[in-house]
């Protein structure tokens, strides 16, 4: 008696078939998973390099047009055209040129910027007046910023403070030393608008 051909799979085949499926499902779902966790890391890692990117042209701006004008503060105390940090997590302050005024508000063009480390949080602060304002809510631009260290150039060598006797020189150089969680220690030089 001779058996006819039987057309399908048999039963080990249908479980090798959804063994190797599965195994293929498994698979993909790592790779995709992974990729997905790999994006994520790119995505803070290239939001860490904007931030840092956004603080040194913030940086170099400020310094670039910094200007030789005394100010005063809000009790009307005579303060340096740049002045180096204090105890308070206040790193320098200087009067600026070239605030662009876009809706001609009445306003000028000078603004006195104020840059410090605050819980972990590397700040931007201005007045919109430069004798005599209060100063308006900080702009945050860096975060999990452990330590910052400051040098200036006189033209002759580099000095920890900015205190010369005359009240309206400027530095000829900002040297920068920034301690991050992501980047580690780094070091960035700004030139001033300070003749030679």
């Amino acid at each position: 008696m001779t058996r006819q051909p039987v057309n399908g799979f048999t039963l080990v085949e249908t479980l090798v078939a959804l063994m190797v499926f599965g195994l293929l499902a498994a698979a993909g779902v790592a790779i995709l998973g992974n990729s997905v966790d790999a994006q994520r890391h790119v995505e803070t890692v290239t939001g860490s390099v904007q931030d840092m990117q956004r603080l040194r042209a913030a940086l170099r701006a400020d310094l670039a047009q910094a200007a030789s004008r005394p100010s005063r503060d809000e009790s009307g105390a005579s303060r340096p055209a740049f002045e180096s940090g204090d105890d308070n997590g206040i790193l320098f302050s200087l009067v600026r040129r070239g605030w662009e005024n876009p809706d001609g508000a009445p306003r000028p063009g000078l603004q006195y910027v104020t840059y410090r480390l605050h819980a972990g949080q590397l700040e931007r602060l201005s007045r919109p007046l430069v004798d005599g304002a209060a100063f308006g809510p900080p702009a945050i631009l860096l975060k999990e910023v452990s330590a910052v260290t400051l040098a200036y150039h006189d033209g002759d060598g580099w000095r920890e403070a900015w205190t010369p006797e005359n009240p309206a020189l400027l530095p000829r150089a900002v040297r920068l030393d920034l301690t991050t969680a992501r980047f580690g220690t780094l070091r960035q030089l700004f030139l001033t608008s300070a003749l030679p």
